[in-house]
C-alpha cells in the first residue's frame, strides 16, 4: 500500500494527522419519533464538517418521497452537502429521470447511484434475483450514464471488497466498477467490512487495474450485533468469529455494548489510518453517538461556523 501517505508520529499523537475526511449515511425516517432521532443525529454530526451526508433510497413511492424530503431539508436547513441515493428498482427510466431532475432543482449536486436489491429474496438463502423494470435502467452503469445525460452531478457508486453476492469473482466486480467509472462515476464507497485486510487487498487489486478514483471504506459501528450480522449475510460481508466473541452476552447490556462497539470501530479506523487511509464513510443507522466518538478519535472537532440542522 505504498501509494498511501503515512503519519510519522506515534499512535498517541495520531489525532493530529492531517487531511481526515468523513461522510455519513442516514436513512429517511418512517415515523415522527424516527424523524426526531434523525435530525438530532444530523445536528450532532454536521458541525464535524463532513464531505457530504447521504440519504438512502428504496423502491416504492413513499420511501422515495421521504428520501427527497429529507435531502431537501438538509439543503435548506444545514450547510452540509447532501448526496441522494438512487436505484434502478421498480421504476421506469422516465420516472427515475424525473427524480434526478427534481434533485437538481432542489439544489442537490451529488447522487449515490446503485442498482438496488431485489424486492424479494431479502432473507438469506432466498432465490429471487434482480429483474430490471421493462422500461427502466438495467443496471447501475446505465443509471450512472443516464444521470450524467441529465446534469453534471457528482456520482458515487458502490464497491465490494468481499465480492458482490451475485458476482462470480472480485475481478468481475472490478470490471463493473470500471464500467461505472467510464460512465461518469468519480467515487466508490465500499460495502462495510470488519477485516481491514479484505479492504486493503481489494484496493491493491483496483489500483493494479489502473483505477485511481477514491475507494472510500464503508464503516458500520455495531449498534446491534444481531441486526448487523443479519444485514451482513444479505450483503455478502463476513462477520468474523472474533467480532461475535466481542459482543457475546451483551444483548441485554446496552451500555457495555456501546462501549465495545466504539472500541471495535475505533480500532478498525485507526488501523486504516496507519495504512494511510484518510477518508471514511460511516453507516450511522441514524445514530450519532458512536460515530461522533470515532470521529473525535480521528482528530475531528466541531467547526463553530458550521450551521447545524
Amino acid at each position: 500500500m505504498n501509494e498511501y501517505p503515512s503519519c510519522d508520529f506515534p499512535r498517541a499523537s495520531r489525532r493530529a494527522c492531517p487531511d481526515i475526511h468523513v461522510s455519513f449515511e442516514f436513512f429517511p425516517p418512517a415515523t415522527e419519533a424516527m424523524e426526531a432521532t434523525l435530525w438530532e443525529s444530523i445536528s450532532r454530526l454536521a458541525p464535524l464538517g463532513p464531505t457530504f451526508v447521504s440519504v438512502t433510497y428504496g423502491a416504492g413511492g413513499s420511501t422515495r418521497e421521504r428520501t427527497h424530503a429529507t435531502v431537501a431539508r438538509i439543503v435548506k436547513e444545514t450547510s452540509v452537502k447532501p448526496a441522494a441515493h438512487l436505484t434502478c428498482v421498480n421504476a421506469a427510466r422516465d420516472e427515475i429521470d424525473a427524480i434526478v431532475r427534481g434533485y437538481w432543482d432542489a439544489g442537490v449536486r451529488h447522487i449515490v447511484a446503485l442498482r438496488g436489491d431485489p424486492q424479494q429474496g431479502q432473507v438469506p438463502g432466498a432465490t429471487a434475483k434482480f429483474c430490471p423494470h421493462p422500461a427502466g435502467y438495467p443496471n447501475s452503469t446505465a443509471l450512472v450514464a443516464g444521470i450524467k445525460e441529465i446534469a453534471d452531478f457528482e456520482i458515487s457508486v458502490s464497491a465490494y471488497p468481499e465480492r458482490h453476492p451475485e458476482s462470480p469473482s472480485v475481478d468481475a466486480d472490478i470490471d463493473v466498477l470500471q464500467a461505472k467509472i467510464d460512465a461518469g462515476a468519480s467515487r466508490a464507497i465500499t460495502q462495510f467490512f470488519f477485516e481491514n485486510e479484505c479492504y486493503l487487498r481489494y484496493v491493491d487489486k483496483v489500483r493494479a487495474r489502473g483505477i485511481d478514483i477514491p475507494i472510500v471504506p464503508g464503516i458500520v459501528p455495531v449498534q446491534s450485533f444481531k441486526q448487523t450480522a443479519n444485514f451482513a449475510k444479505r450483503a455478502g460481508a463476513t462477520v468474523p468469529q472474533w467480532l461475535a466473541d466481542r459482543f457475546e452476552g451483551l444483548d441485554d447490556d446496552p451500555q457495555t455494548r456501546r462501549l465495545v462497539a466504539a472500541t471495535v470501530a475505533a480500532e478498525q479506523v485507526l488501523d486504516l489510518v496507519d495504512h494511510g487511509i484518510r477518508e471514511f464513510h460511516f453507516y450511522t443507522m441514524n445514530r450519532a453517538d458512536l460515530v461522533y466518538a470515532i470521529c473525535h478519535l480521528l482528530g475531528l472537532r466541531p467547526k463553530l461556523e458550521q450551521k447545524a440542522a
